[in-house]
């Protein structure tokens, strides 16, 4: 996921847009059906699509430490990741091999996992290591049952883990270093909505929605219909300006700095996105429960300052609960309203257009995986 633009010319680009008055924007219109998003038949596709790619499952930042754990559903499969005592990240299907119990729950740090059901125990690394009342048990291989592995790889200081035959290889090689190791997380957060989880996707994928849908929130610090957008494979980021990027007229060209003067959007194909906001950084990771649910997850990470070094927590705080508390609900509020619309029979497709280029550009791919699966 290498961008090709350095920080200069992404600033020149946003000037010449600002004093233009123009966006990026791309070169064609996708009507997109109704239907793919109340269909059962779509939905199961795209769980099962979901299990055959690497899609972020936390931030590395979220497992510090030799026992640090996540355990949570993922594409509606129970899974716990763990980092090891040798500083390795592997992932497991969160099921004891006795009768499928899970065998964690939430987060924490462990030695071990023990499943409270009849305590078979299991080492960080997934191996059976006891079994109470061994006696019982016989004809029991404990090398064959210990927790059944699924594929977990870091890159760009992000977990990503691919559940099934992977749909394609090489998908992360050009992952960026969107995160730093110094970077430490502060929060999670978790809500569901009434809403297809493509809905509650497309609302961080373009800014021709600011002025009208975040007149009170976004749009008094920053612009409307304005952005930078990147393509790269399957992935993408959206670059929304500040207005105080103005500041940076005034300094030299090679001394200018991004830093606090946008807001980039990640789009980490198919239903994550990376949000690097001023004071903080949040992964939002959108799991699809039905066609007309989602369940969505958040982990915020501090960001650093011009030294290299953590921001201020209270900051970091101020940032993320501004907006939590505001353009998050809105944009929550239009996905559960669109998908409360579906059922009127208006539209039979969505229309999406050339200032909606990074969302033409997921759905191209996203019917695109899809077919070949088919």
């Amino acid at each position: 996921m290498t961008m090709i633009m350095n920080e200069a010319d992404v600033i020149d680009r946003i000037f010449a847009h600002m004093d233009a008055k123009t966006t990026d924007a791309g070169e064609r219109v996708w009507r997109e059906p109704v239907e793919n998003y109340r269909s059962i038949e779509r939905f199961n596709a795209e769980i099962e699509l979901l299990r055959r790619l690497p899609v972020p499952f936390c931030p590395s930042a979220a497992l510090p430490e030799a026992g640090s754990f996540i355990a949570r559903t993922a594409a509606q499969t129970p899974i716990v990741a763990v980092r090891g005592d040798d500083g390795v990240v592997r992932a497991f299907r969160n099921a004891c091999r006795h009768r499928g119990m899970a065998v964690a729950s939430g987060s924490g740090c462990a030695r071990a996992f023990v499943c409270p059901y009849h305590a078979w125990t299991y080492g960080l690394d997934g191996n059976l290591k006891h079994i109470p009342g061994r006696e019982g048990f016989p004809d029991i291989d404990m090398k064959a049952h210990g927790l059944v592995p699924v594929t977990a790889e870091e890159r760009g200081g992000l977990v990503f883990i691919t559940q099934e035959t992977p749909v394609s290889n090489g998908a992360l090689d050009a992952m960026p270093e969107i995160l730093s190791p110094l970077q430490d997380m502060f929060a999670t957060d978790e809500y569901s909505d009434a809403a297809n989880w493509k809905l509650i996707a497309e609302t961080s994928m373009e800014g021709y929605h600011i002025k009208s849908l975040h007149n009170r929130s976004f749009y008094p610090y920053g612009l409307d219909n304005t952005n930078i957008v990147e393509i790269s494979g399957l992935n993408s980021r959206i670059i929304f300006p500040f207005r105080r990027i103005n500041k940076l007229r005034d300094i030299p060209r090679e001394k200018r700095r991004m830093n606090g003067t946008t807001a980039d959007v990640y789009l980490l194909f198919p239903n994550a996105n990376v949000a690097v906001l001023s004071n903080h950084t949040q992964l939002t990771i959108m799991e699809p429960i039905s066609p007309s649910e989602t369940h969505s997850i958040v982990y915020r990470v501090r960001n650093l300052d011009a030294h290299g070094e953590p921001v201020d927590l209270e900051a970091a705080k101020r940032d993320a609960l501004f907006v939590k508390d505001f353009g998050i609900e809105e944009d929550r509020e239009a996905a559960r309203t669109i998908q409360a619309g579906i059922s009127s029979k208006a539209n039979s497709h969505f229309t999406f257009g050339h200032y909606e280029k990074a969302i033409v550009h997921f759905h191209q791919n996203l019917t695109g995986q899809l077919e070949k699966r088919s």
